[in-house]
């Protein structure tokens, strides 16, 4: 195995991807980022290096791995950026003393190097290497809506990589049809009835989830740990719902962080949804505009329009964003940490963290009311926000208010 440090580099326009979580934690497939690459690239993690104020975050998420902490580091080792969500095949042929680097940005992607020269790289000094490769623009993620121009193949890339081999025992009542391969948990429950369609791509159904009578995957998908389909739900290809997730409803090309909930009827499209929002019911969303364009967003606050390069983009929802019954959003939308909406009139364009959007208009979502919701969203799943958490959430609602003066 290659000794490796995978570094988050602190990408300025990567919210609500990395509010609260390291780039390399992001859920870019059915993995994260940093399990892709373990697994791909059959990688021994050396430590992990993150900004201070994401430490004490990834040492949650990571107990057994060290953060921030190079010392005792010896021998060549790979230096790959948390924002690289693919094993590119320059990366594999790196030789001690090369990088490869991503075009347009000049940005590094992995380097093979000493110890030291890793230590004094990540100290900000100027890396000494010998650059072989220069992958085309995008190869990192660097707006949030990469997470939707990687996806397909990171979901490709991850499904292989988790497929056994072995053929799943279809459960009785459940109808499955297709070439493509089909991983079953023995700990899933799937109810008669479940149409499972492997037409065209797998599909990975994973530990104790639940798979509700009426409800139809088509592949390329997955269900990951603790998750559950509800009664009838449509999930169709490029979906991946996260570890203790509820989805219901239609859901297509939509990956979940994970402990979220859409648990009703509505549709969701091509869009990414983070940890503990709740979309309330007859939520949908657009996910192509009605002159069948390239969808143009603003990834944050105070930034411009860009270009996405994509036709199909619905909705960036970041972290405890919360949505009433029957809100609507509009394509290319990005709904920033912290948000509630309880409008009648559309959501669209981009949404600053912690706003209280009703048909009064938009305000500061208050602190203090802002994390006793999220308190009793997670007490419903036994699970409480940490100190670290709090003061980060925190941080990020000092920041929000900024904008929230300036509108």
């Amino acid at each position: 195995m290659t000794p490796a440090i995978v570094f988050d580099d602190n990408h300025p326009h990567l919210s609500p991807l990395t509010d609260l979580r390291a780039s390399f934690d992001v859920r870019t497939g059915v993995l994260t980022t940093l399990e892709r690459l373990t697994l791909a690239l059959d990688l021994e993690i050396a430590t992990l290096s993150v900004p201070a104020t994401a430490a004490a975050l990834t040492q949650e998420r990571h107990p057994r791995t060290r953060v921030n902490a190079t010392e005792g580091l010896s021998g060549p080792v790979l230096l790959i950026n948390g924002r690289c969500p693919l094993s590119y095949e320059p990366i594999a042929e790196l030789q001690v003393g090369q990088s490869v680097v991503e075009d347009k940005s000049g940005d590094l992607v992995a380097a093979l190097v000493s110890a030291e020269a890793a230590s004094a790289f990540l100290s900000g000094r100027p890396l000494d290497a010998v650059g072989i490769a220069a992958l085309p623009f995008p190869a990192l993620l660097s707006r949030p809506w990469h997470v939707r121009t990687f996806r397909d193949d990171c979901i490709k890339s991850d499904l292989e990589l988790l497929d056994d081999g072995e053929p799943a025992d279809i459960p009785a009542g459940v109808i499955a049809f297709g070439q493509h391969s089909l991983t079953i948990s023995p700990s899933a429950k799937i109810y008669p009835g479940v149409i499972l369609d492997l037409e065209h791509g797998p599909i990975a159904i994973g530990p104790d989830t639940v798979v509700r009578p009426g409800v139809t995957l088509i592949g390329p998908c997955a269900m990951l740990p603790h998750s559950t389909a509800l009664d009838k739900a449509l999930i169709k290809g490029n979906s991946v719902i996260g570890p203790h997730c509820k989805v219901a409803g239609e859901v297509g090309g939509v990956i979940f962080q994970g402990f979220a909930n859409k648990a009703h009827d509505g549709h969701l499209g091509d869009s990414y949804v983070g940890e503990w929002a709740n979309l309330g019911a007859g939520t949908t969303n657009s996910n192509l505009l009605n002159t069948y364009g390239e969808v143009i967003c603003i990834a944050a606050p105070g930034m411009s329009n860009e270009r996405t390069g994509q036709q199909f983009l619905g909705a960036i929802i970041g972290d405890h964003v919360k949505t009433a019954i029957c809100t609507r959003i509009m394509t290319g939308s990005i709904l920033h940490t912290g948000s509630m909406f309880a409008q009648t009139a559309a959501v669209s364009g981009c949404v600053p963290g912690f706003s209280w959007c009703t048909d009064a208009g938009r305000r500061p979502f208050r602190f203090e009311k802002f994390l006793e919701v999220a308190k009793a969203a997670m007490k419903r799943r036994k699970l409480e926000p940490s100190a670290a958490m709090i003061e980060r959430l925190k941080t990020l609602h000092d920041q929000a208010m900024k904008h929230h003066d300036r509108g």
